[in-house]
Formats: structure tokens, sequence, C-alpha cells
């Protein structure tokens, strides 16, 4: 018998790997290139390979019609004006996430700076709250803090995507270590499905789909990418390229070319 979380999750992955962009940019940062409109973008890429998005509820609330992809609504923010910027607070319930509709959870912890401990139990308490409704929850969990001199040292990586998973993450969203080997024993180590964060915009569109090559050699489940897709000059047909790695198995070269 298929169960709640089973058909949400199926809603925000495909064939069990995910395609994701993270448009939670907007409370932290305010509008920032290519989130001035966020729904033009959902609804512009949701048609080429993507399988989901996180957004802050206020977004989800203003959609002007449903999507044809998952929807995770994002529930810890802060923001860059303020005078602890890594201190992420709550910002919603899982029932609220319910009543928005909501296919899945999305939570930001960082790991390494004076602010964890109050992340650390949020997160705790919000997966036992999305457990209890079968609501998948998707940790970001980022290396950041006055403790972490390099956060793509892969023995930091692997014990922070670790701490997700032990603390009841459906996916665990983390940094690549840009290399196949060291993040290969870090997905083996961690037994939820992990995904990579973008990180800052790529200088070149290879870059970005080589590193999204390498990460699913290394048995990755997919991608959560922001500015290096709704930045884009052409959203679309990146989000294209990615599917065709992601779900193709096609090599960085192969799906450039849908860029030319």
């Amino acid at each position: 018998m298929v169960s709640g979380h089973q058909i949400r999750l199926n809603r925000i992955l495909r064939k069990g790997k995910m395609l994701c962009i993270p448009m939670d940019h907007g409370i932290s940062n305010g509008p920032i290139e290519g989130l001035e409109d966020p729904h033009s973008v959902i609804y512009d890429c949701e048609g080429h390979g993507l399988t989901s998005v996180i957004i802050n509820k206020g977004i989800l609330k203003t959609l002007p019609k449903p999507t044809k992809i998952g929807l995770l609504v994002h529930f810890s923010s802060s923001t860059s004006l303020s005078l602890s910027p890594n201190r992420k607070m709550l910002t919603g319930t899982v029932e609220e996430a319910i009543r928005l509709g909501a296919d899945g959870v999305s939570l930001h912890i960082n790991i390494g700076g004076a602010e964890e401990p109050e992340m650390l139990e949020q997160l705790g308490m919000t997966a036992e709250e999305c457990h209890k409704w079968n609501m998948p929850l998707l940790a970001m969990m980022y290396p950041r803090g006055e403790n972490v001199k390099n956060p793509h040292d892969p023995e930091i990586v692997a014990h922070v995507a670790r701490i997700g998973a032990e603390c009841g993450a459906d996916i665990v969203k983390t940094v690549y270590t840009g290399d196949v080997d060291s993040f290969a024993k870090i997905v083996k180590s961690t037994p939820v499905p992990i995904v990579i964060a973008g990180g800052p915009k790529a200088k070149t569109d290879l870059d970005i789909l080589q590193m999204t090559e390498d990460a699913m050699k290394a048995g990755a489940k997919g991608v959560t990418y922001g500015r290096n897709i709704f930045a884009h000059k052409h959203p679309q047909k990146i989000v294209g390229a990615l599917s065709e790695i992601i779900f193709k198995k096609s090599s960085a070269k192969e799906a450039a070319k849908r860029l030319e």
C-alpha cells in the first residue's frame, strides 16, 4: 500500500532523482538577479526536466496557478542585513505546509558556528512533525561557521551530511567536495539520498555541467541549483542540459550541445 510520504516524494523526485531550483533567496538577499519574478522561472522551466522547486511560503501562496512539479516550502530564514546572518530561524510549521498544498518541507542548517545548537533543535523537532504527517523533509546541511576553515573538506562535509540524516531528514542537500572519490565516500556513509548545492554562479556552463556529471558518478541523486539556473541567460536550456545528465546519463560535453 502506497503511503502519503511516498506520494509526495514521487512529486518531488522523478525515478528517484532530483533536479530542483531553490528560490528561497528573497528573504536572505531580496529580489536578486533572476528572481525578480520567481513565478515566471517556475512556469518557464517546469516542462524542461525540472522535478521540483524550493520556495518560501509567500511565493507558494501567490502562485497564479498549480504547477506540474513538486513544491517544497522553505521554513528557515535569516537576512543579509542581520547581525547574525548564519542564524536560521523557523518561519512556518508542517501543518502550514499541508494547508498550503506543499509536497515537502525544506530547512537550512549551518554547522560549525555559535548558532548550531538552535538549528539542530529545529531540525530534530521539524523532522518529528514531518514524519507524523508523512511529509518529506529536505535538509540543507552546510559547513558554515567560526569552526569551519574549509567548507569543502571531505571529512567535514561527511560529518555535516550525516548529521542531517541522523536527525531525520529524508533528503540531504550539501556542498560538493570537488572530486568523485571523496564525494562517493560521503554518499556511502549517508543513509539517505544526497543532492548537491550549486554554490556561487559558475564561470562557465561546462563547469556546472561537469560538476553535475561528477556528482552523479559519485552516487548523488541529483542537484539543487539556484543562481546557476535562475540567473542563467536561458534557464530553460540549462535545466534541459542538466536533465540530460541526471536522467539520461549524458556526459557534460554531450549535454552542453543543448546550449548551442
